[in-house]
């Protein structure tokens, strides 16, 4: 926890969470201590988390003057922390009725802003405006939940003088995208968490002024993420694309299921897209059915395209030290598939949809011709997209990936490890089930490959048959074989060999 003094002498508090390029996080309720924030469902893992007590709340002091209260007053705060913290620049996160401060603040100093991230944002400062009744419409993606008639008497019965603090407390239900124990824990702290008596001051008369925002946002350069959930009455997820729309770098990511606390109602989900997004080394694409799909790039944008593609639990990290070399020669793109990483966790997978990450990719980026490295589980994506769109894939780099050949013996039930995961557990039985039965059609496909391949196998450390593995490259039209002996992960294990091999054959 540190202290700093504000403009007006006000001693404001901020806490700090995880190590890492401090993210400044602007709570929201109006005037809820930062507390509610928690870790941001896991994202201190990828940032430090810098959590501000707005004057009024949670461990900062009160200001003299009530009037401060306001939410245009506030950005003179941020600023002020800012300056406490020595950031020339930062990143700025602001959640609900923060997002009309960091708004706000952007607009105010957009040279101190490295990026911004809204979440379920208020919309007010730039005079977008949520009806009752677009309000009410949005709330019926919950109707189909037990507790829904009874939230709706009750807001149904609530005076027309009600307080902000009980229509808060009747409606709470509806602000998370699953009202289990977590989300009820959530919503009861927030009564404590909340300065009811100066609420009404923040969105006074004269907190905003909307053409003049809106005015100045549109020359804010910086990238802007506006998350929005799938389950929130406000923003719906259309009023937050208007408000992505008013940024020229803004993107929109609609979470899946969530509320308006998205990271309480799936925090994995939520701190993938936005650490994502604060990350200046991965880029995202969209797959045809909503999917995020984060990657990673090397080298010169105008060098020939290269695509590497990862194996079964592992991630684009895996091939920095391959890809900084490959990136010599080539632009160099590495995919996190779904389910991994970075990328969205959907919870269904297989080759095929593995198959069309890649292809999303290289539609998304325009990469037609390049060529494809896959390793194991990648490498089976690899070949998959090689014969179903052989005008996309140049030449072809197959690192121990099967054969299409039926594991003997099957592999059976697998117990989920009780420990955290960078992957989506669920993905492994699917795919475990593929390679016990896989299409023999994909067997026959490699017969009719067109890319120039290279089989990489790893030799008699390998799991994987090598057999297979050279069946593979006999089938192949244009195929060949090359043995490390490496074991499985022959571009970790050995990089230099699997680096030399690789660039011979890309090269011939």
């Amino acid at each position: 926890m540190g202290t700093f003094t504000s403009y007006d002498g006000t001693e404001l508090t901020y806490h700090t969470t995880g190590e890492g390029e401090p993210l400044i996080c602007l709570p929201g309720g109006p005037l809820r201590a930062s507390s509610y924030l928690g870790d941001l469902g896991g994202l201190a893992a990828h940032r430090q988390l810098v959590a501000l007590d707005l004057r009024g709340t949670g461990a900062s002091a009160a200001p003299a003057d009530p009037a401060t209260y306001r939410c245009d007053r506030h950005v003179a705060d941020v600023e002020a922390l800012r300056a406490h913290l020595g950031l020339e620049r930062m990143d700025l996160l602001g959640h609900s009725a923060s997002g009309n401060l960091a708004a706000l603040y952007a607009a105010a100093h957009p040279a101190r802003v490295s990026s911004l991230v809204l979440v379920t944002p208020g919309v007010r400062a730039v005079g977008i405006e949520i009806t009752d009744e677009e309000w009410d419409e949005a709330a019926t993606v919950h109707a189909d939940q037990e507790w829904y008639p009874h939230v709706r008497a009750a807001l149904g019965a609530l005076p027309e003088d009600a307080s902000a603090r009980e229509v808060m407390a009747a409606a709470a239900p509806l602000a998370y995208g699953r009202w289990d124990d977590a989300a009820r824990a959530h919503a009861q702290a927030g009564d404590a968490e909340t300065n009811w008596d100066a609420l009404p001051a923040f969105h006074g008369e004269g907190a905003y002024a909307p053409d003049a925002t809106r005015a100045a946002l549109a020359g804010f350069t910086a990238p802007v993420l506006v998350l929005a959930g799938s389950h929130d009455s406000g923003p719906t997820p259309r009023r937050a694309a208007e408000l992505a729309a008013l940024f020229p770098a803004g993107e929109l990511v609609v979470q899946a299921g969530a509320g308006h606390y998205p990271w309480v109602d799936d925090p994995g989900a939520f701190a993938r897209a936005v650490a994502a997004f604060l990350d200046p080394e991965v880029s995202t694409v969209t797959a045809p059915d909503g999917t995020r799909l984060a990657y990673r790039t090397w080298g010169e944008e105008t060098a020939p395209p290269l695509v590497l593609v990862h194996g079964r639990c592992g991630s684009s990290r895996e091939w920095a030290e391959v890809a900084a070399d490959l990136a010599t020669t080539h632009r160099v793109y590495a995919l996190d598939l779904r389910g991994h990483g970075l990328s969205d966790w959907p919870g269904t997978y297989s080759f095929e949809v593995f198959r069309d990450d890649v292809r999303a990719l290289f539609t998304a980026l325009d990469l037609r011709g390049a060529d494809l490295i896959g390793h194991s589980m990648g490498g089976v994506a690899a070949l998959l997209l090689a014969q179903d769109a052989p005008e996309l894939v140049g030449r072809l780099v197959n690192e121990e990936g099967t054969a299409f050949f039926p594991l003997d013996p099957p592999r059976g039930p697998v117990e989920r490890p009780d420990e955290p995961l960078d992957f989506d557990w669920s993905l492994v039985p699917a795919v475990n089930a593929q390679l016990n039965a896989p299409d023999p059609a994909w067997r026959e496909g490699v017969k009719t490959l067109a890319a120039p391949t290279l089989v990489v196998a790893g030799g008699s450390q390998s799991p994987f048959s090598q057999e297979q593995l050279a069946w593979l490259a006999e089938q192949a039209p244009d195929g060949r074989l090359v043995t490390v002996e490496a074991g499985h992960l022959v571009h970790a294990g050995r990089p230099d060999e699997f680096l030399a091999v690789v660039r011979e054959f890309l090269e011939a």
